[in-house]
């Protein structure tokens, strides 16, 4: 005869029994634990999904956000009529609502109403035609396919997007920097009609996304890698030589970015360029970083990536890659080494250098090099002042990376000019017996 066995009591609530006490036993397994986040600045990464925010906004509904307000502003500005930049100009700021279910004057789109701000839009017109960037291929690049987010952009805690062509990176920005640019703009415009080939960063737009009561600035500036071409090393220079070694956490990345003393142990002997173009290349610098001392800029960097070509070929022939992969690789990367070869016209012309500029190693391997001048919004005020001081009292002043503009400067093209860039040697050769005119004679060994 079977006994019935009486409930036994819930331990979480005394009194109440309970038809299976084994469901109240939590597995190991089933411990709810915290999510972790990677956080830097105001960018989180949830570790378990991946997924992005900044301001716990989406990253995704974001660049949608950016996308579909961009090209609705530019389309509106490109219908009135061209005109001279005035000083006026670099104070406007246009305002305009995106509701959810769309307007009279905004499309329906289904990233939540958000406010978009867009500064000087006048003068950042200017700036595009200046550069050659017709508002058709501005708005199709930034607008006709998703943006594509980058994973790995460093330590400053902004997002990256780049555009489906690889002409244009979309920046996050904090206050700060957006208002130091904005203060900028009036000399920056007198620097381009000055001396439009430049290494500096080209801004093609400032802009500010309000949604959730949280203000995202950022801004659009060229993309000095192409995507297209494989990028052997790439180094982030300051001229500096303080703790200026990439940490093991960023030399583990597939696509480290690496520091002034990897490169001085990396490449010793510098990077060969011929004398045309490492005399244009040098000046242009000079004059960019005194554009910057005259600013009170410093604390920029060289952002320098170098395409092996030999090393390719190798790694090419080493998959065994069929004749017409080859073919097709070997002609993408040929077209730009073509491109630069015109030394004639790019030793006047540096902004036709984004193709990548020719050079040689100590090795003697044939190199594509990648080059521009980033993070040039650090103004040097007390904030700075304070971060060198504290800096000074534990290694030498002078070896670190925060400086005095005009010390900056004069270490940044030193560093540059010294170890980054060296100029080929043209070596003449002898007249052979047969070249000699008839009333000349050899000279005596």
């Amino acid at each position: 005869m079977a006994t019935k066995e009486e409930p036994t009591s819930n331990p979480v609530n005394p009194g109440k029994p309970v038809d299976d006490p084994s469901k109240d036993i939590v597995p190991e397994t089933a411990v709810v634990t915290k999510v972790t986040q990677k956080k830097i600045g105001h960018r989180r990464v949830d570790a378990s999904t991946g997924q992005t925010t900044y301001k716990k906004t989406p990253s995704s509904a974001l660049s949608g956000s950016i996308q579909l307000a961009i090209s609705h502003t530019v389309a509106g500005l490109s219908s009135k009529p061209e005109r001279d930049v005035l000083m006026q100009d670099f104070q406007v700021v246009e305002t305009i609502v995106f509701p959810s279910e769309g307007s009279n004057l905004t499309p329906a789109h289904h990233f939540g109403e958000f406010t978009f701000r867009t500064y000087a839009p006048t003068a950042f017109r200017y700036f595009r035609d200046l550069f050659g960037i017709r508002p058709d291929d501005y708005m199709l690049s930034i607008s006709r396919l998703p943006l594509r987010e980058l994973s790995n952009p460093g330590a400053s805690g902004s997002l990256f997007f780049v555009t489906h062509d690889d002409e244009f990176i979309i920046k996050t920005v904090q206050h700060k920097e957006a208002e130091f640019l904005q203060k900028l703009l009036p000399g920056y415009y007198m620097n381009l009609v000055q001396n439009p080939r430049t290494l500096l960063p080209k801004f093609y737009g400032l802009y500010n996304v309000q949604s959730g009561g949280k203000n995202i600035r950022m801004v659009v500036m060229n993309n000095l890698l192409p995507s297209v071409i494989k990028m052997h090393l790439k180094y982030d220079l300051k001229g500096s030589t303080y703790k200026r070694k990439a940490s093991k956490h960023e030399r583990a990345k597939k696509n480290p970015t690496y520091k002034d003393l990897d490169l001085l142990q990396d490449i010793p002997d510098g990077l060969t360029l011929e004398p045309d173009i490492h005399n244009a290349l040098m000046k242009t610098m000079q004059r960019d970083c005194l554009v910057l001392q005259s600013f009170k800029i410093m604390d920029y960097s060289l952002l320098l990536a170098i395409h092996n070509l030999d090393e390719m070929e190798k790694e090419m022939a080493a998959k065994n890659k069929h004749a017409q992969n080859f073919k097709k690789g070997y002609r993408a990367a040929q077209s730009v080494m073509d491109s630069t070869m015109l030394r004639t016209k790019y030793s006047k012309d540096l902004d036709h250098w984004s193709g990548g500029i020719p050079a040689k190693n100590g090795k003697g391997e044939r190199l594509l090099v990648f080059c521009g001048v980033i993070d040039i919004l650090q103004c040097y005020k007390w904030k700075k002042k304070m971060e060198h001081t504290w800096k000074s009292m534990i290694a030498d002043g002078d070896s670190v990376s925060v400086h005095r503009p005009s010390f900056y400067c004069e270490r940044f093209q030193k560093f540059m000019g010294d170890h980054v860039f060296k100029k080929s040697v043209v070596k003449s050769q002898p007249k052979r017996q047969r070249d000699l005119l008839p009333n000349e004679s050899p000279r005596p060994s």
